[in-house]
Parts: structure tokens; C-alpha cells; sequence
């Protein structure tokens, strides 16, 4: 109890910010899930979107524009997916290296001194949360890929499809896509706070700052954006 006490009143400030970035995290990824369902914003209009999109795609005989852009679309994620991997490898080889690290980075002015264990724990936070990110896109990407194969097994317009089983089969596709993306968006979210995360290796209060920054432009763009409200814009009209 007493070592608990002692590490606890030695690193008070790190668990501070750590708990401060998880609780921005998590706390903002269930913020936005919420909000979506009753407000406007980025995901519950491109979920519209999608709908009319999916709408439209049933009623044409010639699909191959459709595919071409879940074609683009999965690119997109692929290139994501990628790169979080070289991300990994670079982030792997500098927790071999962390010394040399530290000497650098104690040039910086404010910098705070840290001991090798504490870098390590911020360079496995760092791998924790790139790690996420490649889970979140590599199941965007096979969403995708579930998505193509929804738009390959699609009724077509002379098979005689009721309008109630042309509505289910345009909603399930929508529905698979905006998954899709929104894991997507999950996982560019993650690269968001992982910029955050690097102020902790300079300072635990600039850390904490940086992670208020990035909840306050996510929530700028995805709530009140002017992407947003030509989106709005487009759909009333």
C-alpha cells in the first residue's frame, strides 16, 4: 500500500494526463455516437447520403461506376492501413533506442525529465493506439470489400423486386458502407490523438492542452464546419 501511495505521489501529474487523454478518447468517440442519432453532423449525413446513393444504384442496370468508387474508397483505407504498419515498426524501433531518445528530446526547453521506463510507457501507448488504428481500418477495408459484394448481389431493376424489398436491400447497403466508414473515421481519429500523445514526451501539461486541441477541431469539424453546412445545404434544397 505504501509503495501504491509513494508511486502515486511521485507521478501524480502523468496519471493525470493520462487520465485526462482517456477520458477526452473515449469519452468524445461516445459523444459523437450519441449525437449522431439525433443531430445533424458529419456521419448522420453522409449516412443519408449513402442511402440515396444505394437508392439510386438499384434502379440502374450498369454498376460499375458504383463499384469504382468503393474501389476508391477502399484505396483510401488500404493506403491508412499501410502506413499505421510503418508507423508500428518505427515507433518499435525507437522503444529499442530510447536512451538516445531521451538525450535528445532533454535539449528541448520545458521539457520535463523523464526516467527510460516512463518513455517506455508513453512509446507503448503510442503502439497501443496505432494498433487500434490498424484494426479499426483493416476492418473498414473488409466492410468495404462486404459492401462490393452486397452491390454485386443487389437485385437488378427487371427482377421484379418489391419497393418495400428495394428500400431493405438499399438500407442494408448503406448501413454496411457507413459502418465501413465510420471505422474509418475511427481510426483517422486515433491519428488525431496519437499527434496529442507526442506532447507528453515534452511536457504532461502540454500533453493534457494538446489533447483538449484535438477534441476541440474534431468537434469543430464533424459538428459546425462549413463542409457540414453545405452539406445540410445540399440535402435541404
Amino acid at each position: 500500500m505504501e509503495q501504491l501511495l509513494s508511486f502515486i505521489s511521485t507521478n501524480w501529474l502523468n496519471l493525470l494526463a493520462m487520465f485526462w487523454f482517456l477520458a477526452c478518447f473515449k469519452g468524445y468517440n461516445a459523444y459523437t455516437r450519441k449525437r449522431a442519432r439525433d443531430t445533424y453532423c458529419l456521419a448522420s449525413l453522409m449516412h443519408q447520403y449513402r442511402l440515396q446513393w444505394m437508392t439510386h444504384m438499384l434502379s440502374r442496370e450498369v454498376r460499375i461506376a458504383d463499384t469504382t468508387v468503393i474501389a476508391n474508397l477502399e484505396r483510401s483505407v488500404s493506403f491508412f492501413a499501410s502506413s499505421t504498419m510503418l508507423i508500428l515498426a518505427g515507433l518499435m524501433t525507437v522503444l529499442g533506442s530510447t536512451e538516445k531518445v531521451i538525450d535528445v528530446v532533454g535539449d528541448i526547453p520545458f521539457a520535463g525529465h523523464a526516467t527510460k521506463a516512463e518513455w517506455e510507457l508513453k512509446l507503448l501507448l503510442l503502439i497501443g493506439l496505432f494498433i487500434y488504428a490498424f484494426f479499426k481500418f483493416t476492418w473498414s477495408l473488409r466492410q468495404y470489400g462486404f459492401t462490393s459484394v452486397m452491390i454485386g448481389g443487389a437485385p437488378m431493376p427487371e427482377d421484379g423486386s418489391t419497393e418495400q424489398e428495394h428500400k431493405a436491400h438499399a438500407n442494408r447497403l448503406a448501413v454496411m458502407s457507413s459502418m465501413a466508414a465510420n471505422n474509418f473515421n475511427l481510426g483517422l481519429r486515433t491519428y488525431y490523438f496519437s499527434m496529442a500523445v507526442l506532447g507528453w514526451f515534452i511536457n504532461p501539461w502540454l500533453f493534457m492542452a494538446l489533447t483538449a486541441g484535438v477534441v476541440f477541431i474534431l468537434y469543430r469539424r464533424e459538428f459546425k464546419s462549413s463542409t457540414l453546412r453545405q452539406l445540410v445545404i445540399s440535402k435541404t434544397d
